[in-house]
């Protein structure tokens, strides 16, 4: 932990001041993390820059694992094709506008389609 003192004009910074990239000519391994403390206190060092190292997984994904990660390639793909479709467009907007104002309607196109096509992956999974 360090304590930092930023450049006349700036009281403090929150949040990731890079963040860890996977893959790609620039692959940072490190995360450097600043935080503002807004508890009371008798210091007046509330400034704070962290590394934090790139997580490592050390486990191989589970069946389940596998499975859920299956699942969300398909039904992306599906979503992209159907948003595509204009056979389905029509019908896709009507039926979205139809249940948009219920207690657990979608409230976008986008999550209406994700919930379409994850039925229509499951149910031809079983």
């Amino acid at each position: 932990m360090a304590k930092v003192v930023w450049s006349n004009g700036i009281d403090y910074v929150s949040g990731a001041l890079n963040k860890v990239k996977k893959g790609g000519q620039h692959d940072h391994e490190k995360m450097l993390l600043g935080t503002h403390r807004k508890a009371a206190t008798t210091s007046n060092h509330c400034n704070h820059v962290y590394l934090r190292e790139k997580p490592v997984r050390t486990t191989p994904l589970k069946p389940k694992e596998v499975a859920i990660r299956q699942r969300f390639q398909a039904v992306q793909a599906m979503v992209r094709a159907r948003k595509e479709d204009l056979t389905k467009v029509t019908q896709d907007q009507i039926d979205f506008l139809a249940q948009k104002d219920l207690a657990n309607g979608k409230r976008t196109m986008k999550a209406y389609l994700w919930l379409v096509c994850g039925r229509e992956y499951d149910e031809a999974q079983d």
